[in-house]
């Protein structure tokens, strides 16, 4: 979905795409987001990393005007998105979770009717949805009506519609969900050719890699605040210089071999699964045989250990825990597609 016009507006600016201070956004009893601050520079990707039901998509949409904030202020490229709501829509693009396009339809024939829409000439139109199709690897598929495309297919259409009208500013909800390795790294090609040429992406995701390959900057959300930020050598930094990770012979001493680790090395160790793997952050690698030798002490047996440096896997561990996909945060993300902000 697009809300670009026809009349082109230019940011005024020039720092800073986004702005928001506090925002809040509640749903019944259940805030979805919690008082979150952010500053995007213009020109940059900016990545909003959180697990599911964090609040990452209630914040885009409140930032888009999509739904109106409870509580807080937000300027994109200076202009308040609830006085100045027209205008903003002018200088964005979104593109969801999911495909906002007609199935009956081919992939050109889409591309053309939002062309059309959003102004451009039937020629102009053709040569635009061809070039677009081209870009996402879709020109094989382009006369195949939707219900025969795979979701890769669909979320890469779904980005090459909102990218008609070439908006100054990018929002990006989850764009990579259920694509393969290969067609992720394209998008990703894609996603920095778009700031090479002047845009701004926010571009919020749960994956890790995804944030570390793209973003300048990053945020961590959780439970609908920010609980990080920075780039991403700065919040590897915030774990440690190195971490420790092991892997148990047996994965039911995975407790036992947690409480030892941090007894010894007098840190939080983060159990990664149930598969008998631990991680923890470590300052002294000398401490590193006094653990071993308590292990071996308490017949816990390794079959693999490592000392290397942290990764934003780990960051994100520590910072968010486990267990966060509750039931009321994921019901109250299907709530979200259901208010529209009446600005």
């Amino acid at each position: 979905m697009d809300f670009a016009h026809n009349k082109k507006k230019e940011p005024n600016n020039g720092d800073w795409a986004i702005e928001a201070r506090g925002l809040v956004k509640a749903f019944g009893s259940f805030r979805a987001v919690d008082g979150v601050d952010l500053n995007v520079r213009a020109g940059s990707i900016y990545g909003v990393l959180g697990p599911n039901g964090a609040g990452k998509t209630t914040t885009i949409r409140m930032l888009a005007t999509l739904l109106r904030p409870d509580a807080g202020s937000a300027r994109i490229f200076g202009h308040d998105v609830l006085k100045e709501a027209q205008i903003v829509r002018q200088l964005i693009g979104v593109t969801g979770q999911y495909a906002s396009v007609d199935e009956s339809l081919s992939a050109t024939e889409n591309l053309i009717i939002f062309s059309r829409l959003l102004g451009l000439g039937r020629a102009e139109a053709r040569k635009k949805a061809g070039e677009l199709l081209e870009e996402f690897g879709l020109t094989e598929a382009a006369k195949r009506p939707l219900k025969n495309f795979s979701g890769g297919m669909r979320r890469r259409l779904d980005l090459a519609a909102s990218l008609i009208a070439q908006p100054p500013l990018l929002f990006l909800d989850e764009p990579t969900t259920g694509l393969d390795p290969r067609t992720r790294a394209q998008m990703w090609d894609t996603i920095r050719r778009l700031v090479k040429t002047g845009s701004t992406v926010l571009l919020t995701t749960q994956y890790l890699e995804e944030a570390d390959q793209l973003a300048d900057r990053i945020a961590v959300i959780d439970h609908g605040r920010v609980v990080a930020e920075g780039t991403s050598d700065e919040l590897k930094a915030s774990v440690g210089s190195s971490s420790l990770h092991l892997r148990l012979q047996n994965p039911q001493d995975i407790e036992a071999a947690r409480k030892t680790v941090e007894q010894v090395l007098r840190i939080q160790a983060n159990v990664l699964d149930e598969e008998g793997k631990l991680t923890a952050p470590i300052v002294n690698v000398d401490r590193v045989t006094d653990l071993l030798n308590a292990l071996r002490e308490a017949g816990i047996h390794l079959t693999e250990m490592s000392v290397q440096k942290p990764t934003l896997d780990e960051v994100f561990l520590n910072i968010t825990g486990t267990g966060v996909k509750e039931d009321a945060i994921l019901a109250s993300d299907e709530s979200n597609q259901k208010e529209v902000a009446s600005v």
